[in-house]
């Protein structure tokens, strides 16, 4: 994606039909990381046509890993050939998420060299948790300018490490280095999320021995060896949240298939609380969302998982601008979060922010403007406004949107809503 591209976004009308929610990216980037510890060969299903998979998919070419597509969503992996604990540099300057690869090629390894990962500038997210635990297995640490390394000469060990916060990211590293670990590992104030359970499954497949994930306390203990499996990765929940809001802003009618409605619990409690009628048919993974009406304010507060998704506040903001009354955000995960807010003030939004809080005044309509797209989850946030602003919205920095959402434009304009890809000269 250029930066001479934009997205156009033009007022589009109820979105209606039905649209199939893609396997999730915070499950993909790990579970692929993971894949270098198995010995054998591995199939992974419902893999999202994303960037951020292409880049970690080149990581794990670089490290020596056969990986082709079976089809369009299917990946065959084979690491047993893998040679290398030194993925390239510039690789791994593309994505935060690339850092899990340390996890695994430490513990397959005992050395993993790397450097500090790139990403969404969203926030601190350090990386200390990830080292702290390293060194609490028995591995040295160590920072020198942009370069990490961890190493073990002796082989890791099974170790009690408490997270002073309960980090996705830490807790898929910790979680993978410790499966060959000697002993017996446990991880206190662990992340909760889905994802996490799904990289537990995927690993337990190989033949790990993890419980507990998906609550605070995970236990593993060390085996001598992973093999291959087949594993089909769970539905994007932060992606259904996104068409549920879409259906929401756009007063539309949207069938979300492939979801699982326990993942999205706070987004379904939160909409219903706006005034929008959520169905959920749980034998079919499907959730409908339909809103006939201009929806009320309500007030949002992230926190870890199980809690309302700091993934998810930007695209419910750009919902709030519209609603009737006054909303409010309170984002309690990352501090630097609300670099939408500017970029849809542009648009009309009456929007005052004070530290990590928002408040929200709903105005009638919106108005389309040149807009960025500073992070992910804010370019999806400019999607939704744009689909309900009057005239056309173009949005720069394209390629954020699409580290994060597969077939984005089919999937949108198969709910009729009216955007597309354009070069812009300058």
């Amino acid at each position: 994606m250029s930066d001479k591209e934009r997205l156009i976004v033009k007022k589009s009308g109820p979105l209606k039909g039905k649209v199939k929610i893609s396997g999730a990216k915070n499950s993909a980037l790990p579970i692929l990381a993971a894949s270098l510890l198995g010995t054998e060969e591995i199939i992974i299903e419902e893999v999202p046509n994303l960037t951020d998979v292409e880049i970690m998919i080149s990581i794990l070419k670089n490290l020596g890993a056969k990986v082709e597509y079976i089809d369009k969503s299917t990946l065959r992996i084979d690491s047993g050939n893998v040679n290398s604990f030194q993925p390239p540099f510039e690789l791994m300057d593309k994505m935060r998420a690339s850092f899990v690869v340390m996890g695994p090629l430490l513990s397959r390894f005992g050395s993993a060299v790397t450097k500090a990962p790139g990403g969404c500038n969203i926030g601190e997210r350090p990386i200390d948790l990830h080292l702290k635990g390293f060194d609490a297995l028995g591995a040295k640490t160590n920072i020198d300018f942009d370069e990490i390394s961890a190493i073990s000469e002796n082989g890791l060990k099974g170790s009690n490490i408490y997270l002073d916060f309960p980090s996705v990211g830490a807790t898929e590293n910790l979680m993978m280095a410790a499966t060959l670990a000697k002993g017996e590992t446990i991880i206190e104030n662990a992340a909760k999320e889905p994802e996490i359970v799904d990289l537990s499954n995927f690993l337990n497949k190989m033949g790990a021995k993890i419980k507990g994930a998906g609550t605070s306390s995970i236990i593993i203990n060390g085996v001598e060896k992973l093999t291959g499996t087949t594993h089909t990765i769970v539905p994007d929940r932060i992606e259904a949240a996104t068409y549920m809001l879409a259906a929401a802003i756009t007063k539309g009618e949207v069938r979300v298939e492939n979801v699982i409605a326990s993942h999205i619990r706070p987004v379904i409690a939160k909409l219903i609380e706006s005034g929008c009628i959520v169905k959920e048919l749980e034998d079919d993974d499907v959730i409908i969302v339909k809103a006939n009406k201009r929806l009320k304010g309500t007030s949002i507060k992230t926190l870890p998982y199980p809690g309302f998704p700091t993934d998810a506040q930007s695209q419910f903001m750009a919902l709030m601008t519209v609603c009737e009354g006054e909303s409010h955000v309170k984002e309690t995960v990352f501090e630097n979060r609300y670099m939408h807010v500017a970029e849809l003030k542009k648009m009309g939004a009456s929007i005052i922010t004070e530290g990590n809080e928002a408040a929200i005044m709903g105005v009638e309509k919106l108005k389309g403007a040149d807009v960025e797209a500073t992070d992910l989850r804010a370019g999806a946030a400019l999607i939704l406004a744009g689909l309900v602003a009057e005239g056309e919205t173009r949005i720069s920095n394209v390629y954020h949107i699409l580290r994060g959402y597969s077939d984005l434009i089919e999937k949108f304009k198969g709910l009729g809503a009216n955007l597309e890809f354009k070069k812009i000269e300058k």
